[in-house]
Order: C-alpha cells, then sequence, then structure tokens
C-alpha cells in the first residue's frame, strides 16, 4: 500500500485521537498528547507496520414497537472505553462468521448475520511498549435474535442497548460513529 493510500486510509483514526479525552497514563504524563507527538515527530512509524485486520459485529434489535432499532454497545476490557464487538479473524471461519463468534463470546448475543459487511472504519491501536499498529475493522451486522444470561466474557464488560445517536456518542472512532448514526439494516425483518 502507497504512503498516500495509506495516510488517507488512517486519516479517520488521526482526528479520532485528536478528538478523544484526554487519557492519563500511570507516570501522570497524558498518553493522547504523546502518542500525537510522537507519531508528528516520525511518521514513517504509523506505515511501519502492517495493517491488521479485524472483523466486528454491528449487532441491532428491533425496539417492541417495530419502527426503531436500538445498537449494542459494550465496554472493552482494558481500558472500558465503548466499542462494538470485535476481533481477530479465525482460521476455518469467514469474516461474519468471526463476526458472529466475537458477538456470542463478549456480549451473550446470536442472531442472524449478514455476510457482506456493512462498513469498515480505521483505528489506531498503541501497544504497552508504545508501538502504534494500524487496524482495519469490517463491520457485519447482526440482527439478535436471542440475549443469553451465560456467556464467555461476562462480568468482564458492560453491555448497553441504545439508539443509534447514543452508540455513536460513546464509541471514539469517527468512521464507527457515522456508520452508527446512518446504519439501516439490511435484508433484515421483524420476526
Amino acid at each position: 500500500m502507497s504512503f498516500k493510500k495509506a495516510f488517507l486510509v488512517l486519516l479517520p483514526s488521526l482526528y479520532a485521537i485528536h478528538d478523544v479525552q484526554q487519557k492519563i497514563g500511570k507516570d501522570g504524563k497524558c498518553q493522547t498528547q504523546d502518542l500525537l507527538q510522537r507519531l508528528a515527530a516520525q511518521p514513517e512509524k504509523l506505515f511501519a507496520g502492517k495493517f491488521r485486520q479485524q472483523c466486528a459485529a454491528l449487532c441491532f434489535r428491533y425496539r417492541d414497537d417495530g419502527s426503531t432499532i436500538e445498537i449494542l454497545v459494550i465496554t472493552s476490557r482494558d481500558s472500558g472505553r465503548w466499542i462494538i464487538p470485535k476481533g481477530w479473524p479465525m482460521e476455518g471461519k469467514a469474516p461474519h462468521e468471526a463476526a458472529a463468534i466475537e458477538a456470542w463470546e463478549e456480549a451473550g448475543v446470536r442472531g442472524k448475520v449478514r455476510k457482506k459487511p456493512v462498513g469498515r472504519y480505521t483505528y489506531l491501536k498503541l501497544l504497552g511498549d508504545g508501538e502504534v499498529v494500524p487496524r482495519i475493522v469490517d463491520v457485519f451486522q447482526i440482527e439478535v435474535k436471542k440475549k443469553y444470561e451465560t456467556f464467555e466474557e461476562r462480568g468482564e464488560r458492560v453491555l448497553a442497548w441504545v439508539s443509534p445517536d447514543e452508540a455513536a456518542r460513546r464509541v471514539r472512532e469517527v468512521a464507527l460513529k457515522s456508520m452508527l448514526v446512518e446504519f439501516t439494516p439490511r435484508g433484515a425483518r421483524r420476526n
């Protein structure tokens, strides 16, 4: 991938870093500002590594009145920030299947998943060693049909069913915010 194309792909993530609340590390330093300063000083570091692909689940359900939807957002285990269920590709599984597995493991939901992604967003992951790893996330729609009380990561995350606007307010990634606000279920039918 060319430098120019990589930069354009990651531009929303750079804005997201700038727009997020200041995150203060254990040493009292502002980690967000520190990351931006390091990227500005050495922009080639941003594109030195390979883009890592992930799969995410945009889980939704129809409200009782059937006219509006709610979107499931969850907290991440490490920082407690609001996200949608996501994870790595899985050997032997198609991306939409991996997204459905992540929704089950992280939020205890199952439903009808669409095979084609409804969108894509990027973000930058700051690792403990200071390395910045760009991530590209394909998002798959899941119409939730069943919610379970017992699931793998129960007790490790907070789950919330919220309006698309509220979901967008809670997440950090700019492109994901837009996707959530503009989301219209594709091929979904209320049973």
